[in-house]
């Protein structure tokens, strides 16, 4: 009984840090709206300065779209964890008695849900623009749904370690860059697959091992990341 009561105490501390990041991240909309924005420019940009040949898009949109995802989930995740720690709010959460890990999981999905979750849900349009087959359009949105949360999961680690530093946000991307490389060459290795008519299947096998590598590993190690830049 009592480990029942720790465990639906845990879920409601869980969806309330989840509602009350959504609440916040709404009321500063341009914030919100700034990802989104630098996506849809960055990847309209490509067709201006390249011209509009359809197959040289078609050929170069599963990349395109990605690095767009990937530069807009950066540029996003500096704001994790920092307003919580410049205003006590992150320490009010340390001592209030529950894991650490519990909270940078809920900072992390909230995380998605604001900048990665608007990413898929642009994609068919973004995948229209730039000319990308129908038949490769699933793939493309399906590595993105598998994607981006890896993107955010993999970031919040070095959030944590940098979020005590005044530039921290330059030194993030250092630290992040690499660890997304793999993901852009799998991802867009299973949409340039499924456009030539080949097997993608264990591209996306692939990214969905790296997702649950990610759930499984990425908040612990988060959360240690916090308890270094908080002591």
């Amino acid at each position: 009984m009592n480990t029942e009561a720790a465990s639906g105490s845990l879920s409601r501390a869980f969806l309330a840090l989840l509602r009350r990041d959504l609440l916040l991240a709404f009321r500063r909309r341009t914030e919100l709206l700034f990802p989104v924005i630098f996506l849809l420019v960055v990847v309209s940009l490509f067709p201006l300065g390249i011209g509009p040949g359809p197959q040289l898009l078609a050929r170069i949109a599963p990349g395109v779209i990605w690095i767009a995802a990937l530069l807009a989930t950066v540029i996003s995740l500096d704001a994790l964890f920092r307003s919580d720690f410049e205003d006590g709010t992150l320490e009010q959460f340390v001592i209030s008695g529950h894991p650490l890990t519990l909270i940078a999981l809920a900072k992390i999905v909230a995380h998605w849900l604001v900048a990665g979750l608007p990413i898929v849900l642009l994609s068919p349009l973004l995948a229209l623009w730039m000319n990308l087959p129908t038949e490769s359009l699933g793939v493309m949105i399906l590595t993105l749904a598998i994607g981006t949360p890896i993107l955010s999961l993999i970031g919040s680690i070095g959030v944590g370690l940098t979020i005590s530093l005044k530039r921290g946000g330059q030194l993030l991307s250092l630290l992040v860059f690499p660890l997304y490389v793999p993901i852009l060459i799998i991802a867009t290795a299973a949409v340039m697959a499924a456009s030539d008519s080949l097997p993608y299947s264990q591209f996306l096998g692939l990214l969905t091992a790296g997702l649950i590598t990610s759930v499984t590993l990425a908040p612990f190690a988060a959360a240690a990341a916090l308890k270094i830049s908080l002591s």
